[in-house]
């Protein structure tokens, strides 16, 4: 397991971003039941595109929701431990609520495996993410879409398996 919270896989920690600070900004919608995209912008990375099976928690399903974060830093570090993440991100939600906790403050939690078992999770404060009002989709209608029709046919793919070097 790396230091900084590196990438890792399935069986030991998620990966936190540098405790959120590596997430710029983004959006997530659930209006189409059973699946989840979306476009977050990473530190170094850039944009990633998000195509998920499952849907947001009862507090927040079926909506579009959008985020930024003020505490973003665009470090180098950030290219060392996530530069080789998967992208786009294709996988399973885990949990998306914005009241993850009945003993925590409410917040906004993302939490993600990739097709590969990869472990991902990004936790907001409270007055970083919002759902975003009906009349104000237009444009992520638009990036949504695209996504959809991209990546729709690659949601049931599966990790291909590494070369062994058996002798």
């Amino acid at each position: 397991m790396n230091n900084e919270g590196g990438l890792v896989t399935g069986s030991e920690m998620a990966q936190k971003f540098g405790n959120g600070r590596w997430v710029q900004e983004g959006f997530l919608d659930n209006r189409v039941d059973g699946t989840i995209v979306g476009r977050i912008v990473f530190a170094v990375v850039g944009p990633v595109d998000v195509y998920l099976r499952g849907n947001f928690k009862p507090d927040i399903a079926g909506q579009v929701i959008q985020f930024r974060n003020p505490r973003f830093e665009d470090e180098d570090i950030a290219g060392q431990v996530i530069g080789d993440m998967e992208n786009p991100q294709i996988g399973d939600v885990n949990l998306i609520s914005f009241d993850p906790h009945p003993n925590l403050a409410p917040h906004p939690y993302i939490e993600w495996f990739s097709t590969r078992k990869n472990h991902y999770r990004i936790e907001l404060e409270s007055a970083d993410a919002w759902i975003v009002p009906v009349l104000e989709v237009g444009e992520i209608d638009r990036v949504s879409r695209t996504i959809r029709e991209a990546l729709a046919g690659r949601l049931g793919e599966r990790p291909t398996r590494e070369p062994t070097e058996w002798i």
